[in-house]
């Protein structure tokens, strides 16, 4: 009888604890900018007390299941906007709605919090930034990652060369660029693999940076050894706009956005908008830069249905410039040319790149998550440099054009659920990615003043294909504890036809590479966060070097990990800081200068970075950034085994503020110390610090501006090299540095007018 009593309390309590779970109520929101009526991705949102918290997704959704019939407040955040608390009454079996529009406002660090629902890495840094410093111009959209230093040496319209924790990435081999998720980064280009140009992105229209440093992201493949970067353009311009400059140098810019749908479109979740942008500067080189930059943008985002999103994006862009080149000291000293002069006067180039990039967005009913992006650029790149001067050709120089035609498409999907198991929230992530380069007459030839072709170096067609899978686990354990855990396999398979082979000849190679990634993620409190990101990674190799090797170690894998914080030890001070340590299987890069190979052998790199962020007052900001590198070839003798250029110390940071009385500003310096230009650290390129300064006065219907570039007019080499060369009438070559100088004092004044 006894056991009948227990049996029948059991069963009782069971089917009322099923009656209870049974009329348990949800709430379902939907968040969005009030400036423009679109959905807010990633704003944190809590439960007040009940330690339930989330984020929206894509399309700005949240929800809270299983619920009491209870009325609740729910906070919600995001940096660079109000933080709003509103209540919401649950009914038993019914679902309650919200709508919640979110208005931007000066920012309160105050109110950042280290959330335990997302893993931040170096990202909230990144959030702060884009918020409190916008970008002012072209150089900027790089600088925007904390340690990131870049270096122009061809006038403004080659790509920048990269500088990253303890690389010198030339111009891209090991850091990967996206713009909304289509690539940046060029494969077997004819100017240096993974060549990445960003000219064709208006600043004016970057809405933020995602990054991370190292190679720890699944969805991340070809370049992210040293980390990765995707710039968001803006889906809706706020109101339509005309920006003109004027500067030093005969420099003139001129940018127009014009919003195309208004209210009307806002009213319905949709924006369109169409941009250009025109600059021409002659520079500060004795030689006449000449150049000019052309940018025209178009963008649409809007509903196909409730759930789907669509994002069209079209852009093209053109550039022709003159250059001074590189200059050696000796020319300096001896009084050859002064600071700004050039040995080579012709040297220049012209470029292009026309975009096609279609997003498509899909939360489920079930909040699954289907990402669908095809993309297609037509690139065009012409390029004439001289960096030894006479060394090779005594008579008619060593000038070589370096050019190609290239089409590129891809795609680029994901499938992403939710699910919980037991006490834990699972997030399962699946993805496919295709990427296929074609180029025509990739070429390296050796020319003279521009205008005469002396002899073809190299000559052929390439045909390079990256497809890619991955699988991508984020495992809630607790409010406080994560994990991440993927694995990535990427096949390639390269095709180069020689068309100055006789007769011509087309040869193929093929190869993949498995990258697993595992990271950890500890969240104390909404002030501390530690974390500890592990993965491999690689870099690709150019085709014209993949084929002759027959597909044999040409994809180096690199094995990385960071240890890090982030934590504010006070409510207006964020603290981000990791210790990293990076080894690289080899370091062979297609050189496309000289159309050759240099394997460097296995290398390894660790180093700390350290972000601050600090609100000084109400309206005053200050930033820090400090990152120092060990960066050193494995297996060579000590002493010999130094890697040129690559940073050992730098630093940036400054003040920034943002006034209610429309003034704000910023003024920011840079230092990178001096590192060794060669493998002894004979020949050694000297460090600098530099800063700038910005200044905006802003009313209702425009914005006054003042930029300065270099502001104390400093003398500085932006870029160096340890290069061998012969002037003309040289008996000998010299290896010293060749030089590219620095931006002197540069000042520009800027007038926006909104409407």
């Amino acid at each position: 009888m006894k056991r009948l009593i227990y049996y029948s309390i059991f069963i009782i309590s069971g089917l009322l604890s099923f009656s209870a779970y049974a009329h348990l109520g949800s709430i379902s929101g939907m968040v969005y900018e009030q400036s423009t009526n679109l959905p807010l991705r990633g704003v944190n949102v809590q439960l007040t007390g009940l330690g339930k918290a989330t984020t929206t997704n894509e399309l700005g959704q949240y929800r809270f299941d299983d619920l009491v019939a209870a009325p609740y407040k729910i906070e919600l955040s995001y940096v660079g906007f109000k933080t709003l608390v509103i209540e919401a009454i649950v009914q038993d079996d019914q679902t309650t709605s919200i709508k919640t529009l979110m208005a931007n406002t000066t920012l309160e660090l105050k109110e950042v919090v280290v959330s335990a629902q997302r893993a931040h890495d170096q990202q909230l840094i990144s959030s702060l930034d884009i918020k409190i410093r916008p970008i002012v111009n072209s150089q900027e959209i790089l600088r925007m990652v904390p340690g990131l230093f870049i270096g122009q040496h061809a006038g403004g319209g080659k790509a920048e060369q990269i500088f990253l924790r303890g690389f010198d990435i030339d111009h891209g081999t090991d850091i990967q660029l996206t713009v909304d998720g289509m690539p940046v980064n060029m494969v077997s280009h004819a100017h240096g693999q993974g060549y990445a140009d960003l000219h064709f992105v208006i600043p004016e229209l970057i809405q933020g940076a995602d990054f991370k440093k190292g190679p720890y992201h699944a969805e991340k493949g070809n370049f992210t050894t040293a980390g990765w970067v995707n710039f968001r353009t803006r889906d809706a311009l706020d109101r339509s706009f005309v920006k003109l400059e004027a500067g030093q140098f005969d420099t003139y810019r001129a940018v127009a956005g014009l919003d195309l749908l208004g209210q009307k479109g806002r009213d319905k979740n949709r924006s369109a908008y169409l941009a250009s942008e025109y600059s021409f500067t002659n520079s500060y080189f004795d030689n006449p830069q000449n150049f000019k930059r052309l940018n025209v943008m178009g963008k649409y985002h809007g509903h196909l249905s409730p759930n789907t999103n669509l994002t069209l994006t079209a852009s093209t862009f053109w550039s022709k410039w003159n250059h001074s080149g590189q200059i050696p000291d000796r020319a300096l000293e001896s009084g050859l040319i002064g600071f700004f002069g050039s040995i080579d006067p012709t040297e220049g180039g012209e470029t292009s790149r026309t975009n096609v990039n279609v997003q498509l967005v899909t939360v489920t009913p079930r909040n699954h998550t289907i990402r669908n992006q095809l993309f297609y650029s037509n690139y065009n790149f012409e390029l004439y440099s001289n960096f030894t001067f006479f060394l090779e050709d005594s008579i008619n120089g060593d000038q070589i054009r370096q050019k190609e035609k290239r089409n590129l498409f891809g795609y680029n999907g994901s499938f992403s659920a939710q699910n919980n198991v037991g006490n834990t929230q699972w997030t399962t992530t699946f993805g496919v990615q295709y990427r296929q380069d074609l180029t025509k007459n990739t070429e390296l030839s050796h020319t003279k003043n521009r205008t005469e072709t002396l002899n073809n170096i190299q000559l052929g067609n390439i045909n390079e294909l990256n497809a890619a899978v991955y699988a991508d686990e984020l495992i809630q354990v607790s409010n406080h504890f994560s994990i991440n855990a993927g694995l990535r396999l990427d096949y390639f398979r390269n095709q180069y036809e020689d068309l100055l082979a006789t007769p011509v000849t087309t040869k193929h190679a093929s190869a993949a590479i498995l990258s697993p990634k595992l990271n950890f993620y500890y969240t104390f409190n909404n002030r501390f966060q530690l974390y500890l990101n592990t993965g491999r990674g690689f870099h690709s190799n150019d085709t014209r070097v993949v084929v002759p090797q027959g597909g044999r170690q040409i994809l180096p894998a690199a094995y990385g990990s960071d240890l890090g914080v982030i934590f504010k030890p006070f409510p207006k001070l964020l603290i981000n800081a990791a210790a990293w340590y990076l080894w690289l299987q080899q370091e062979f890069v297609y050189v496309g200068d000289a159309g050759v190979v240099e394997p460097g052998g296995k290398t390894r790199r660790q180093g700390i970075d350290v972000s601050v962020r600090y609100q000084l007052t109400k309206h005053l900001y200050a930033d820090v950034d400090i990152n120092t590198t060990k960066p050193r070839a494995i297996g060579i003798m000590e002493g010999q085994n130094y890697l040129p250029l690559a940073p050992i110390f730098t630093t940036t940071g400054g003040l920034s503020v943002q006034s209610n009385s429309g003034f704000s500003g910023s003024l920011r310096y840079r230092y990178i110390g001096n590192r060794p230009a060669n493998e002894d650290n004979s020949i050694v390129a000297k460090g600098y610090f530099v800063t700038d300064m910005q200044a905006n006065y802003s009313r209702k219907n425009y914005t006054l501006g003042l930029s300065v570039q270099n502001l104390f007019n400093t003398r500085w080499k932006e870029t160096q090299f340890a290069t061998e060369s012969r002037l003309q009438g040289e008996a000998q070559s010299v290896e010293e540095i060749h030089f590219t100088p620095g931006t002197p004092f540069f000042a520009r004044l800027s007038l926006t007018v909104f409407f």
